[in-house]
């Protein structure tokens, strides 16, 4: 019976008369319909269906199929399903696969009908059926892509006000699911679907109801967590987070877990308010509205240590950080509290204040009983400042533990919500994350989302929908998660630690929170934003929200929630009696980045030689002047074989030019094992086409050979790395480089010596005063290259005065000179500011970074033009063992033979110094004019600068420069110069100096000599002391200026105006 109803079933469309094959057809399923599938092949057509053998194989195939579906092929299960459900013959059959290409755009129904047939075995399979699970793939996609957008995130509700109106049983909001419901109703909500790849919302399950998919999606995407991850363009990736947010029951903890959050919570909470009753007056920028980050970022630290992380490099702004430092990091409580007493330092340093401190702390972590290091970089009040230079340290980290993959070292950048999007350099930095000598492997970062800036709304502070939005840039996936839901936030956590430890890529985690105070303790937000204010003062803080639902579950008691408060409100008044004791606060208790070893055992102002023996000289030099050995086929550009002759034949006269001087001191100290890093724009072949440290092969890609890598078999490792287009975020990432280990040579180039401009704020917040500050050293070298050569105005000047102007040497005190004077003044200044004229001194002074006892940041001028001077080369004898580097080089020509024949002294510095000696070889006074070169500007050798003053006592003394009178060196030079001489304040003594009553001048050098120097338009005359109206001690000497007058722009953008400067700079210089 079952045979012959099937077979009437298949026989009952047969038309009268047709022809066999039609029948044949239509038995098969193979009559071509609307939304059915293509006919059968022509293979089966040619067998005769209705003959006895084949009636006999379908019945057989029939009863197969009714003991077990999954004994017979698919395409006959799929048909016997069909055909028992009542579909027709063309509805009923469904081809096999066929190896046969689809048509352009189409898709075989066979491909998806053994898939949707389970979902609907009670319904035929019509056009829209199809629809409608299309249409549900489509609202899982939405969910994903747009559930965000309508999560409860915001603990003040503010945002969800839009979306109240929505009864949770209607349909699901059209934010997320657009058009995909305009064929779905409520009817169809208890229909079963069939679960494409792209979910995890059934677990093991095949099929959900309707109803069911969107209620786990909406579990998923809308309640405290919204997941923006969409965006990214791995299928790998998004599947991963999808199973991680999707999967039912995910975010469940158990009670130990709940009971652990609470305690941290309760330490978070505890310590604000602790502060809060005893410093009630003090600035403390405390963590109020979002006590949740401390458990965050212990869950983050907890869950990176059981996946192998060892180090953790933190920075932050200064919210939060005095919590941080103590509950996350555990910096002893007395420290902290100390930082309110107003004590006196007991240690060398102008100190910070509280809040941009760092530390660095060894401890054990208890969750997993393994050590872990903790570092907080100091940050100043440039909120987002701190990022690159915490990347950096974290990269130098890794780099000097040979962590390749950056399992062991992890960075973590806390952020504000305005700075976030507001500020650039977090833009730059995210584009450091990816490139090969600057990623971190993968950076977790956490914004403490106040919704509001000091007191800007984010409506008028950026432009895009959320603050995290700079992230998508580079595919990082972000987390928003309402910052009251203290579960979520540990199950966000996990996520992002689990994703790092993945894929080594960068993941943000919003905190969306409040800032429960003003902008700091002391600041009235009702001023400005009322509203906000007023629902903040009605919430209840996250600690008693989350103790009440454990209560409620039964997971604690009142009782337990009470006890562990009040062990913490113990330890904390403990620490503070005990703070009281404390007469003094030491600023190396604050060391962010301790050099471990490194300053025992040393004498303090004793450094090591810098002079080489010839035969290193030589061996370095032919091997940068050489192709890579044994590659006969590495093809090398023309030009380039060029060079490389060139140098072979300044190795036959024993010569070095400035490319090959800086490549004999980075190839010395890398025999020495110090590590040498080299970066910035360009810099692999240099700016000027001078370097060429990366050799291509013409014919090969990526094919390159790196000679100073490949000098001796035990060197160190030698990195040179072009940078993105970017001064900020590289300098602070190569600051940061530097920090790690005093024992390597790390150098940043700046393309043009002007463009250190727009990294100014690392200039000035980090390398400056960063020793004062935070009792932090480093070598750091920024190669600036200076000179005015007619390019204009951007491409002249590195504003060598702003570095002079922040040097800490006071003009007015002539040190006491001793043997081991030069290095005292090393040791005493904030950095050295040099401008080198030779090859030569240029190798002694980096080498000279490494031989000091101490650490100081070396701001080096370097030539342009000067990089294929014929007469800018330097000799193998000024290098070798027992030289030195000269922080003057005196007139070592005629004038010298016959000093007192002399009537002009020159100084000077850099580029401008083989102008000067061409033009006195061409005016014929080298014997009545001496030059000597300043090399060393800051700290500024005074003991040498006299020497050379007394040895020419009847010359005029001058000094030359290329920049205009109010940029350069002059205003540094010029008031040490007269301290030099004559041992006091001025230049030369007069009677317009006032006098108080004691007969002390009460004027300072500055304000005699100010008007004078640099006049304003209001003053129509200016009296200028001279000879004839100032009398002028015996023993007094005056320095006059030559050089360009003042100027607004650092140089002419007009050739002919630059060749005339340049003319009358020589004429003024020389005229006698």
């Amino acid at each position: 019976m079952n045979r012959a109803r099937v077979l009437s079933h298949l026989l009952s469309r047969v038309p009268p008369r047709a022809p066999r094959a039609t029948t044949q057809a239509l038995a098969l399923g193979g009559s071509r319909c609307k939304a059915s599938a293509p006919p059968a092949p022509n293979a089966l057509a040619a067998e005769p269906f209705l003959n006895g053998s084949s009636s006999n194989y379908v019945e057989e195939m029939y009863n197969a199929w009714l003991q077990d579906p999954k004994s017979v092929h698919q395409s006959w299960d799929t048909f016997f399903r069909n055909t028992s459900s009542g579909a027709t013959p063309g509805q009923a059959y469904t081809a096999p696969p066929s190896l046969a290409e689809p048509s352009p755009h189409h898709v075989p129904l066979s491909s998806i009908a053994p898939a949707i047939t389970p979902a609907i075995s009670d319904t035929q399979l019509t056009d829209s059926v199809i629809d409608d699970h299309l249409a549900v793939q489509g609202i899982i996609r939405a969910y994903q892509a747009r559930g965000h957008l309508i999560a409860a995130l915001d603990p003040l509700g503010i945002d969800r006000e839009a979306l109240a109106e929505r009864p949770p049983s209607t349909l699901p909001s059209r934010i997320v699911v657009r058009n995909y419901f305009d064929s779905i109703d409520e009817s169809d909500m208890e229909r079963s679907f069939k679960l494409p790849m792209s979910t995890f919302v059934g677990l093991n399950e095949k099929t959900l109801p309707l109803k069911e998919i969107i209620k786990r999606l909406e579990d998923a995407y809308c309640r405290s967590i919204g997941v923006e991850f969409m965006f990214i363009n791995s299928l790998e990736q998004c599947n991963w987070i999808r199973q991680k947010f999707e999967t039912p029951g995910i975010m469940a903890m158990n009670q130990q877990d709940k009971r652990l959050l609470l305690a941290r919570l309760t330490r978070s909470h505890g310590f604000e308010g602790f502060l809060a009753r005893k410093f009630s007056s003090e600035k403390r920028f405390g963590l109020e509205g979002c006590e949740i980050l401390i458990p965050a970022m212990k869950q983050v630290i907890d869950r990176s240590t059981s996946l192998g992380v060892e180090s953790f490099v933190m920075g932050m702004p200064h919210r939060g950080r005095l919590n941080v430092l103590s509950n996350v990091c555990r910096k002893p409580l007395e420290h902290i509290f100390t930082q309110f007493a107003g004590l006196d330092t007991g240690d060398e340093g102008s100190g910070d204040v509280k809040y941009h401190l760092g530390t660095y702390q060894e401890r054990l972590n208890r969750v997993t009983n393994k050590n872990i290091r903790l570092a907080i970089v100091a940050n100043p009040s440039h909120l987002e400042a701190v990022d690159p230079v915490v990347q950096g340290k974290t990269r130098a980290e890794q780099f000097y533990h040979g962590d390749s993959e950056g399992n062991k070292v992890l960075s973590i950048l806390l952020h504000g919500d305005a700075a976030f999007s507001g500020q650039g350099i977090v833009y730059e930095t995210f584009h450091l994350s990816e490139l090969p000598e600057y990623t971190t492997h993968g950076t977790i970062h956490i914004v403490v989302n106040n919704q509001i800036g000091f007191t800007t709304d984010p409506r008028m502070s950026r432009s895009s929908p959320y603050c995290t939005d700079v992230a998508r840039v580079v595919n990082a996936p972000i987390f928003h998660v309402n910052a009251d839901d203290p579960e979520a936030v540990m199950h966000v956590c996990n996520v992002a630690s689990d994703w790092r430890h993945t894929f080594h890529k960068d993941v943000v985690i919003d905190l969306v929170c409040y800032r429960r105070n003003g902008h700091n303790e002391i600041d009235e937000p009702m001023f400005t934003q009322p509203l906000m204010y007023n629902r903040i003062r009605k919430l209840k803080p996250v600690l008693e929200l989350y103790a009440e639902k454990l209560i409620k579950e039964g997971v604690v008691t009142a009782e337990e929630v009470k006890e562990v408060k009040d062990k913490y409100e113990k330890i904390l008044e403990e620490a503070f009696t005990s703070a009281k004791s404390e007469t003094r606060v030491f600023n190396k208790h604050w060391i962010d980045s301790p050099w471990s070893g490194f300053f025992e055992g040393k004498d303090p102002l004793k450094a090591t030689p810098t002079g080489i023996h010839e035969d290193t000289i030589t061996h370095i030099c032919k091997r940068f002047a050489s192709a890579p050995p044994n590659a006969s086929d590495f093809v090398i550009h023309r030009g380039l074989q060029r060079i490389l002759s060139s140098r072979m034949e300044m190795i036959q006269a024993r010569t070095v030019d400035w490319a090959m001087g800086e490549a004999v001191a980075f190839g010395s100290l890398l025999k020495e094992g110090i590590h040498v890093r080299l970066s910035g724009q360009d810099v692999e072949r240099g700016t000027f086409s001078h370097r060429h440290h990366i050799l291509h092969h013409q014919k090969v890609d990526k094919s390159q050979y790196n000679s100073l890598a490949n000098l001796y078999p035990d060197q160190a490792p030698y990195t040179v790395c072009n940078s993105s287009l970017s001064e900020y975020a590289v300098l602070g990432f190569e600051l940061g480089f530097s920090m790690t280990n005093p024992n390597a040579l790390v150098l940043w180039e700046a393309q043009f010596g002007d463009f250190n401009n727009t990294a100014q704020c690392i200039i000035d917040q980090f390398i400056s005063s960063g020793q004062s500050k935070w009792i932090r050293q480093t070598g750091l070298v920024l190669m600036l290259p200076h000179g005015l050569e007619g390019m204009g105005p951007e491409h002249s000047s590195a504003r060598l005065e702003r570095f002079l102007q922040m040097t800490s040497d006071d003009p007015d005190v002539l040190p006491a000179f001793s043997s081991d004077f030069a290095i005292r003044q090393l040791s005493d200044i904030n950095w050295i500011v040099a401008n080198c004229s030779t090859p030569a001194n240029l190798f002694h002074i980096l080498r000279r970074q490494i031989a000091l006892p101490f650490r100081k940041p070396l701001i080096l001028m370097t030539p342009k033009s000067l990089l294929r001077h014929p007469d800018a080369k330097s000799s193998f004898d000024e290098m070798v063992e027992g030289t030195e580097f000269q922080r003057i080089i005196p007139e070592k020509g005629i004038a010298a033979e016959n000093p007192a024949g002399v009537k002009r002294l020159i100084f000077c510095s850099g580029k401008v110094y083989y102008d000067l000696i061409a033009a006195r070889r061409e005016a014929g006074i080298e014997d009545k004019v001496a030059i000597t070169r300043v090399e060393q500007i800051a700290p500024f050798p005074y003991d040498l600068v006299k020497q050379e003053c007394d040895k020419y006592p009847d010359a005029d003394l001058v000094w030359s420069q290329e920049e205009h009178k109010n940029m350069g060196s002059w205003s540094y030079i010029q008031p040490r110069i007269a301290t030099a001489l004559n041992h006091e304040r001025h230049i030369s003594k007069c009677d317009k100096v006032e006098k108080d009553s004691e007969g002390l001048e009460s004027q300072s050098w500055y304000e005699y000599w100010f008007p004078w120097l640099f006049p304003t338009s209001s003053q129509t005359e200016v009296s200028v002391p001279s000879k004839s109206d100032t009398p002028v001690a015996s023993d007094t000497r005056v320095l006059r200026y030559a050089g360009r007058p003042v100027s607004a722009s650092p140089a002419t953008g007009n050739k002919k105006t630059h060749t005339r400067e340049v003319k009358q700079l020589l004429e003024d210089s020389l005229a006698l």
